[in-house]
């Protein structure tokens, strides 16, 4: 089945109603932006709904009763769940459609929109007999529909900058895991820096600038990994909770090749035993730096630069 936001209309004070730029949300990426609001005094957001489900399916089959659809609206960092009908079209019955309402004060970062076909089987009501394949984001603060999350960067003196900073004011860039999503500070103060990050220059600049580009990404990633496993929330058994802001995506991310062969939840388990002492957490930093290697993608941009280095000394030469 397919679910599409087809329109968002944000309310703020005395009950004043707008459209949301249709910009604001994609199909494609299935995201809903509402940072991107012109106004930041809304206080809640309708969504507009459709969704087409499998209807002939569901009638051939026989033995489902009380077919309804429903829209859930849940968000991991508060618990925040709204649950709602949405209505029957007119003619074959595959077309759904209705509202949902995102409350601003239930939410803080991002929250998944999912469409579920629900039925009596067997005698059972209330079960979930199909559900959208990829479910919406909805997403409180970003000014852009997208669903991969781009890393802020940011160019800052650390000579003349935060007092924070200033005792790094040799060091060519910091990353800083505090924030709703990580933030790379660049040092604007740095010699030959910004230049050789923006890809500007000669071709061996070039180069450069791409290998420091990847040094950089597996910074932000061994950065990110040692933040998120630092901050785990803790059942009362000593189990671990994944994180449910962007330090779970990461751990997601590089918690199997970190412990590779295991489910998420035990490498989780298992990186978090060890770093509280309960075995070796040396023996895991080779394999949080092979992780975060590959996803800023070193071996390949080194394979890449060395190949460049060989054809531009083949062109000198000749």
């Amino acid at each position: 089945m397919t679910t599409r936001v087809t329109a968002v209309r944000l309310r703020g004070p005395d009950d004043v109603r707008e459209d949301l730029d249709t910009k604001a949300f994609s199909v494609v990426e299935r995201v809903v932006a509402l940072g991107r609001a012109e106004r930041d005094d809304w206080h809640s957001a309708r969504l507009s709904l459709s969704a087409t489900i499998p209807a002939r399916d569901i009638e051939a089959k026989g033995h489902w009763s009380d077919v309804t659809v429903v829209a859930v609206l849940t968000e991991k960092a508060t618990n925040a769940r709204s649950v709602t009908r949405l209505d029957r079209g007119t003619g074959d019955g595959t077309e759904w459609s209705g509202e949902i309402e995102v409350h601003r004060t239930e939410h803080v970062d991002r929250a998944s929109l999912a469409v579920h076909v629900v039925a009596t089987v067997g005698g059972v009501p209330g079960r979930i007999i199909a559900s959208t394949e990829q479910e919406w984001m909805i997403d409180v603060t970003a000014d852009v529909p997208l669903r991969d999350r781009e890393m802020d960067v940011t160019n800052v003196s650390f000579a003349r900058g935060a007092a924070w900073l200033r005792p790094f004011r040799d060091t060519p860039w910091i990353v800083d895991p505090s924030g709703r999503i990580p933030t790379v500070r660049l040092n604007s103060d740095f010699e030959g820096l910004l230049p050789l990050v923006e890809g500007q220059g000669s071709k061996v600049e070039s180069m450069v600038g791409e290998m420091l580009r990847a040094q950089m990404c597996t910074d932000v990633w061994t950065a990110v990994f040692h933040s998120a496993i630092g901050d785990l929330e803790i059942e009362d058994d000593g189990t671990p909770l994944l994180p449910p802001d962007w330090r779970g995506e990461v751990l997601r991310e590089m918690l199997p090749d970190v412990v590779p062969g295991c489910s998420v939840e035990d490498a989780l388990r298992e990186v978090h035993t060890r770093r509280m002492g309960r075995g070796s957490w040396a023996e895991l930093q080779p394999r949080i730096h092979f992780a975060a290697s590959r996803r800023a993608d070193v071996p390949k941009t080194l394979t890449d630069t060395v190949r460049k280095i060989e054809r531009l000394e083949r062109e000198t030469y000749a």
